[in-house]
């Protein structure tokens, strides 16, 4: 049995907006602008992102969300806050090694500290 995973889909009032705006953060390209918005972090490389087209809003936190690890967390958490992200609150301690964002349209993500 062969199974590769191929992408993740994530649903967006603005799949044009939101696709556009991941592919700058992620310094992805766009592979796809036809039936949403389809990056990857190079045109042959797998996995990759599928903005997909869904006018319902969010009424929750994400039950899935994506977890990065730069090589420098606060460098790192000031660009993207610079590039449209905000910060989250979704009942951290303080304690955590990581930083919630939400992307324009309010999903969430982390930013991890570095490796121990």
């Amino acid at each position: 049995m062969s199974l590769e995973w191929e992408q993740v889909i994530v649903d967006s009032v603005d799949p044009q907006s939101l696709g556009r705006w991941w592919a700058e953060a992620l310094g992805w390209v766009i592979v796809d602008d036809t039936d949403g918005v389809e990056i990857r972090p190079s045109e042959d490389r797998l996995p990759g992102i599928l903005f997909g087209n869904d006018d319902s809003p969010k009424t929750m936190k994400n039950r899935l969300h994506f977890d990065f690890r730069p090589d420098d967390q606060q460098a790192e958490v000031e660009r993207l806050v610079a590039h449209g992200a905000r910060h989250a609150d979704v009942g951290q301690t303080g304690d955590e090694p990581w930083v919630v964002l939400l992307d324009p349209e309010d999903n969430e993500f982390c930013v991890l500290s570095g490796r121990a």
